[in-house]
């Protein structure tokens, strides 16, 4: 069974850092695509695609919202996500997530395309 477990969220203010990181464990782990999706508060059926990466971390792929400020990247089976330059509207709960198998999701930016799931980890952006 493959286990997801993020850590790094907390609380900036705007124009603060954080960097988040995701640990997966299990077996069968080992080229599959990860990606971080979140979650407003308010919208708790809705999960926004953040950024994706492949396994060898050489293809990342970006939601609109976080282009030039979030930064995504691998190693094995780690994944991080480098955040600059927050927003009061990047509060959310961030989870990291993994495909089933080792390929790119044909579509990177639905929460369906991913198997495996975190249990999430909180941000908080003050103004």
């Amino acid at each position: 069974q493959v286990q997801l477990v993020e850590s790094g969220g907390g609380s900036v203010q705007t124009g603060g850092s954080l960097k988040l990181s995701c640990a997966a464990s299990g077996p069968t782990f080992s080229t599959n695509t990860m990606a971080w999706f979140r979650r407003v508060r308010g919208k708790e059926h809705e999960r926004e695609f953040v950024a994706a990466v492949t396994y060898t971390g050489e293809t990342v792929a970006y939601g609109d919202s976080v282009k030039g400020r979030f930064t995504g990247s691998r190693e094995n089976a780690m994944m991080y996500l480098e955040m600059e330059n927050l927003r009061p509207e990047d509060t959310a709960v961030y989870f990291c997530s993994a495909t089933a198998l080792a390929y790119w999701p044909a579509n990177i930016y639905s929460p369906d395309e991913y198997y495996y799931w975190g249990q999430g980890t909180q941000v908080t952006v003050s103004s």
